[in-house]
């Protein structure tokens, strides 16, 4: 069903179930599982604290979907985050979400992706004849900006055709790495490593599990495109809780793999910004059991895994400079939809515009570490959102409830404030830089968006 006027395009709820559940394991499923084992490796110096740290952060993750389902669920709008926040804790600390979703959490994120595909085609397509990774990855932002310039159905059908094959082919490389590796040994899971098998420190490791929480990250993003789901109440919080469960299973298993196949210094030396020429972690795996040409189609596999977590982004970020937009809080040209596709059709294009510039740098840790310390800081603030809100508004209709309350969400509450601690000790010069992005934000709501008192509040 449509909403609003003809005068008036709107956004139009056409993403069912599947579509919806794709966006979740398209998302949170990218590039990260493929590139993060080795700079984690770097900084843990053994498997077993690999691992640990794989687990941390999908615990930590986990947590965060329970919490977000239920807001998901009370609040099936778009723009999710910044719609909780807002109603959590009014339209100051929503803008504040936005402005650094809309220039630091987003578009650093569909660049990351798509440096990461371009990185991954360099071993079997002529990167380098058509100027490097950098412009095949803006070549990339642009062609499927304007996928997602079509309509929401286009975007969510093609998630979910990118989502099944990667999943598909993630199961494939872990079953055969285990099945058929060269060399392949369990002995190397519990090997020492660089540390002889002891605690890094909680800096090394808080720095792991940042590493990890990139690959995990986008439970968040269903959310967003809350307006555009059907029954809500029912598919939200069902998508993103299930979602975050297939993740964290397939995650587990091929991590495994990949200490099973290869020896610790072959995963601490793979493709990082440490090792920039090196082959992935995946491609060396895939190399214990699989000839040229399986490797060929392997690379070409995972650019589609990147290129489907950044379709994904691509659709759901838009909206939170969308529903901003329409409370008065963005540019009022940053509102519009399509006629005819019925998309916010502008976000969506200064959003590709900024990520090609992004992409510039080349510098895929550099981008997923700002990416996941501006937008944790704001995970623990929706964690705070579920309890505030259940204590000012106890009516408030919630078709889904958050399991083990109110446990569950001060659990996530606690861990992630621990973790950004823990960042901006030992990632100084990263956390100053996220910080510093989203104080830009504050000057920019006092000036222009700040309202007399007794005004009524965008959304309200």
């Amino acid at each position: 069903m449509i909403e609003g006027t003809p005068a008036r395009p709107e956004l139009v709820r056409a993403l069912g179930a599947w579509q919806a559940a794709a966006i979740v394991v398209g998302t949170i499923i990218g590039t990260g599982v493929f590139l993060k084992a080795a700079p984690m490796a770097q900084r843990c110096g053994s498997p077993g604290w690999v691992l640990a740290a794989w687990a941390a952060g999908g615990v930590l993750s986990l947590l965060g979907a329970l919490s977000y389902a239920e807001l998901g669920a009370a609040f099936p709008r778009a723009g999710g985050e910044y719609v909780f926040l807002r109603e959590g804790y009014g339209p100051f600390v929503g803008y504040l979400y936005g402005w650094a979703r809309f220039w630091i959490g987003t578009p650093a994120s569909i660049a990351a992706y798509a440096v990461g595909a371009a990185t991954f085609l360099k071993g079997v397509a002529p990167v380098g004849e058509l100027g490097g990774i950098v412009p095949v990855a803006i070549t990339l932002i642009v062609v499927f900006t304007a996928i997602n310039c079509l309509s929401v159905n286009a975007g969510g059908w093609l998630q979910t055709v990118l989502t099944t094959l990667k999943v598909v082919l993630i199961l494939g490389l872990a079953a055969g790495a285990l099945l058929f590796a060269d060399g392949g040994s369990w002995a190397r899971l519990g090997g020492g490593g660089y540390t002889g098998g002891g605690f890094p420190g909680w800096g090394p490791f808080g720095l792991a599990v940042l590493a990890a929480l990139w690959a995990y990250d986008g439970w968040n993003n269903l959310p967003m495109a809350a307006g555009e789901v059907r029954d809500p109440g029912r598919n939200l919080p069902r998508a993103i809780v299930l979602g975050a469960l297939v993740v964290l299973a397939v995650y587990a298993l091929i991590n495994v793999a990949y200490f099973y196949a290869l020896s610790f210094d072959e995963v601490a030396t793979a493709r990082s910004d440490a090792h920039p020429d090196a082959p992935s972690v995946a491609a060396r795996t895939a190399a214990t059991f699989l000839g040229g040409t399986a490797q060929a189609f392997l690379a070409f596999a995972l650019t589609a895994s990147a290129l489907s977590a950044m379709t994904g982004s691509m659709l759901t970020g838009a909206r939170v400079p969308f529903a901003m937009a329409r409370d008065g809080l963005a540019p009022a040209r940053l509102a519009h939809v399509s006629a005819r596709g019925r998309v916010p059709v502008v976000a969506v294009l200064i959003q590709g515009t900024w990520a090609s510039l992004l992409a510039t740098s080349g510098r895929f840790d550099q981008l997923t570490d700002y990416v996941v310390f501006s937008s944790w800081m704001f995970y623990a603030l929706n964690a705070g959102a579920v309890l505030r809100l259940r204590r000012l508004r106890p009516n408030l209709p919630r078709p889904y409830l958050v399991p083990g309350y109110p446990f569950v969400p001060l659990a996530f509450l606690l861990l992630s404030s621990l973790l950004l601690v823990n960042t901006v000790v030992s990632a100084t010069r990263q956390s100053l830089t996220g910080i510093g992005f989203m104080a830009l934000g504050i000057p920019v709501y006092l000036v222009l968006h700040r309202k007399p008192p007794g005004a009524k509040p965008p959304g309200g």
